[in-house]
C-alpha cells in the first residue's frame, strides 16, 4: 500500500492541508486575515528575501506567510491541489481568468517581442492582445487554425522571428470548439527558440478545464483557466489560474505580488469547495453535453453543429485524438436564419438560462456575436465562423432529458 498512487479526486478532499495546524478542523477555514505574525525579526528578513527573489529557498526551507497579497494558506492549498490535476511544478491563482491571462503576458513579454496568437480566442483576450499590448511596445501577430501546420513558416515570412517570445493558443477555441494542436505549437516555439531566450507556449485550457486536457503533457510550458467556469463551477466566484515549472510560476508570482491580481482567501476557499466535486461535475455536463448533441446533430433548425464528439474534418479529428480525453461539454450550432431567429430560440429557453459564462452546474447558453465577441472585428468574426446565427451552450449537470426538452421548445420557436 505504501507505493499506492492516489488519483487526484481523492487527494482534493485533504491534500496540502494539515488539521492539526487549526484545532483539528476538517476542512481548512478561511484565514480572512491581512497580515501574518512573525515569530522572530530574523525569520520575517528570511521570508522577504525569498519573497522578492533576493535569494533562493535553501534546501528544506519552506516560504513562511508573511501577507495575504503575497501568501495566503487558503490560496497555498488550492494551488498545491490544482498542480496535482496537471502534474506541474507550481501554480498562481488569481482574482479572475483575465487577470491570470494579462498578468501571464506582461511577465513573460517586453517591449520589441512578439507575440503569435491562435484565432478565435475569448474577446477579452482578442482585446488585450490586439487594443492593449501593442501600447507597450509589443507586437502581436495572429494566425488560423487552418494555418497551424505552417506556424514555422509564417513567423520566419514575418521577418520578425528573432522577435518571437510567445506562442498563445486557446484550444477548444471559445465559441467554435476549433482545436489548435499544442505539440505542433511547441515544436515550432522550440525551432525559435536560442540559448539566450526560451519561446514559451502558453495554452488557455479553459474549456477543456483541468480533467479533459492537459497542455503541459503535450509540450505547453504554461497552462491557463478561466477558474471560474469549471474549477470554480457554481457561477458564485470569479477567478483565474496558471500553472507550468516552478521557475516559471516563480516569476509569475512576482508579478503577481506587484500588480496585486492574486485571489483572495474567501475566492480560494470557494474553490477548495469546488475541486472536490470537479471530477463527477464535469463527468456528469460531458455526459449531458453527448446527448444534447446528438439531439441537435441533424435537426431541421441547426444548420451548423460545432462539437467535438461530432467532426468531420479529418485533420481536427487527428488532434482531438492526441490531444483530448473527451469532447467535453460545450458545443455551439447555428440555427436556421440569423440573429432573429437566434434571438427567439434563446429567448424561449426555460430550463437553461441566458447568460454568459461557462462550465457551471447549470445549463448556460448565449449569442456570441454581440455578447462575448462583441468586440471582435466583424469582419474577423464572419472569416472565424462566429455568425449572427451561432448560438454557444454550457451544458450543465441537469438531466440530459430535461435540457433536450428544453432546447426542442425552444426551437420550436425559430
Amino acid at each position: 500500500m505504501s507505493d499506492h498512487k492516489f488519483h487526484p479526486e481523492s487527494l482534493m478532499m485533504s491534500f496540502g492541508y494539515k488539521p492539526e495546524l487549526s484545532q483539528g478542523a476538517v476542512k481548512s477555514p478561511i484565514f480572512q486575515t491581512s497580515t501574518f505574525v512573525f515569530d522572530k525579526a530574523e525569520h520575517g528578513k528570511a521570508f522577504f528575501e525569498v519573497a522578492y527573489g533576493l535569494r533562493e529557498k535553501a534546501e528544506g526551507e519552506e516560504m513562511g506567510l508573511i501577507y495575504s497579497r503575497l501568501n495566503n494558506p487558503n490560496m497555498e492549498i488550492l494551488e498545491d491541489r490544482l498542480c496535482l490535476w496537471e502534474g506541474a511544478g507550481d501554480c498562481a491563482v488569481f482574482e479572475s481568468g483575465m487577470s491570470a491571462i494579462t498578468t501571464t503576458l506582461m511577465e513573460f513579454l517586453s517591449p520589441g517581442d512578439l507575440l503569435l496568437f491562435s484565432n478565435p480566442v475569448y474577446g477579452g483576450t482578442d482585446h488585450f492582445i490586439k487594443e492593449i499590448l501593442p501600447r507597450f511596445g509589443i507586437e502581436v501577430m495572429g494566425f488560423y487554425p487552418w494555418e497551424q501546420d505552417h506556424l514555422a513558416e509564417i513567423i520566419r515570412n514575418s521577418g520578425k522571428a528573432d522577435k518571437l517570445r510567445m506562442i498563445y493558443v486557446e484550444t477548444p477555441a471559445n465559441p467554435t470548439n476549433i482545436l489548435i494542436d499544442i505539440a505542433n505549437a511547441g515544436r515550432a516555439a522550440k525551432a525559435f527558440s536560442t540559448a539566450e531566450k526560451q519561446v514559451l507556449v502558453a495554452v488557455d485550457n479553459t474549456y477543456m478545464g483541468p480533467l479533459w486536457q492537459h497542455p503541459l503533457k503535450q509540450g505547453a510550458d504554461l497552462v491557463l483557466y478561466s477558474a471560474t467556469k469549471y474549477i470554480g463551477g457554481h457561477s458564485d466566484l470569479i477567478a483565474g489560474a496558471c500553472l507550468g515549472s516552478e521557475a516559471l510560476i516563480g516569476r509569475l508570482k512576482g508579478m503577481r505580488s506587484f500588480l496585486g491580481s492574486m485571489a483572495g482567501p474567501w475566492t480560494c476557499w470557494l474553490m477548495l469547495r469546488s475541486l472536490e466535486t470537479l471530477k463527477v461535475r464535469m463527468e456528469a455536463q460531458a455526459r449531458g453535453a453527448e446527448a444534447v448533441a446528438a439531439f441537435l446533430k441533424g435537426h431541421p433548425k441547426v444548420t451548423r453543429l460545432h462539437y467535438l464528439g461530432h467532426m468531420d474534418d479529418p485533420a481536427q479529428q487527428a488532434i482531438f485524438r492526441n490531444q483530448c480525453l473527451s469532447a467535453g461539454a460545450m458545443l455551439s450550432f447555428e440555427v436556421k436564419g440569423g440573429e432573429p431567429e437566434a434571438f427567439r430560440f434563446l429567448n424561449a429557453l426555460k430550463l437553461v438560462k441566458l447568460a454568459v459564462s461557462l462550465g457551471s452546474t447549470e445549463s448556460l447558453a448565449e449569442h456570441p456575436a454581440t455578447m462575448t465577441h462583441i468586440g471582435v472585428d466583424p469582419g474577423e468574426r464572419g472569416k472565424l465562423g462566429i455568425t449572427s446565427a451561432l448560438v454557444r451552450l454550457s451544458v450543465g449537470v441537469e438531466h440530459p432529458d430535461d435540457l433536450i426538452h428544453d432546447i426542442a421548445r425552444a426551437l420550436e420557436a425559430v
